[in-house]
């Protein structure tokens, strides 16, 4: 049996925990307001526990429209430790206030579809490619550039941007559609294209990429942040017609929830 102080950290990545719950308000109120501020107080300390923690992120939001009430979005490297988080937000604010209903698993990666050195240079003009002072300093300009987009994929640091939104996808297989018997080329060129897409939006939304296969019921969890909804809307919308989407794309469930202090989200969620 395995030691239960035995770590559970991956070769690669970082594990990321989506947990949403209703507000079971009948149960609330049978609590006193002082057993109600002590809640609130544990939920409070267990947030501030958590963010204290080396390379682990919690954030809450109040979730828009009846699907959910609060929301939590918690990177950790741990596996372990992104359980017992999860097992103490539960409980957090009493026995049976908070009821799940919607939780995501997915691990921070590294797209296989990355531009090469080999690749990138192909795209120089012939004048930088001749002159060897010139393509080093390209070559050194796109290393930094990766190197910084590998960091913010594989250990990103999340935005404070109020407007969140998470949904999970699939590729598609199977009927006339089927991803993964596409030629490892065709699909990196559609990647790129699709990418090239997520870029105008540079500024305007950030989004983190996660992998889910083998660890929760699609294959990618897509977490989107931006300062208001129109950029969203507008990234999704635009993205349906690239080919990856609109030929091979399979969507789940999509959740908004707005960030905000714990002080704010409890006003929110009128506790």
């Amino acid at each position: 049996m395995t030691d239960k102080n035995t770590t559970l950290v991956p070769e690669q990545g970082w594990h990321c925990l989506h947990l949403f719950y209703h507000v079971e308000y009948g149960q609330w109120q049978l609590l006193n307001r002082d057993e109600q501020n002590v809640a609130k107080t544990n939920l409070a300390k267990i947030v501030q526990e958590v963010r204290a923690m080396d390379s682990t992120q919690l954030l809450t939001f109040s979730v828009v429209t009846p699907k959910a009430d609060l929301g939590f979005m918690l990177i950790t490297p741990d596996l372990q430790t992104a359980n017992k988080i999860e097992k103490q937000l539960s409980l957090s604010l009493g026995a049976d206030v908070l009821t799940p209903v919607y939780s995501y698993l997915s691990l921070t990666e590294e797209s296989e579809y990355i531009t090469t050195e080999a690749e990138y240079t192909e795209t120089l003009d012939q004048e930088t490619k001749r002159d060897p002072a010139k393509l080093e300093q390209a070559l050194a300009t796109f290393r930094d550039r990766m190197k910084h987009y590998r960091q913010e994929r594989v250990y990103p640091t999340l935005p404070d941007w109020p407007v969140v939104c998470f949904y999970n996808m699939s590729k598609r297989r199977g009927e006339q559609r089927n991803w993964y018997a596409l030629p490892y080329d065709e699909r990196r060129k559609l990647m790129k294209g699709h990418a090239a897409v997520g870029r105008q939006y540079a500024g305007k939304v950030k989004q983190l990429i996660t992998g889910s296969t083998g660890l929760d019921d699609a294959e990618w969890g897509v977490t989107l942040f931006a300062r208001d909804t129109f950029q969203i809307k507008a990234i999704v919308y635009e993205m349906r017609f690239d080919p990856v989407s609109a030929e091979y794309a399979d969507f789940g469930e999509f959740f908004i929830g707005i960030q905000l202090p714990l002080d704010e989200l409890f006003r929110r969620l009128q506790l």
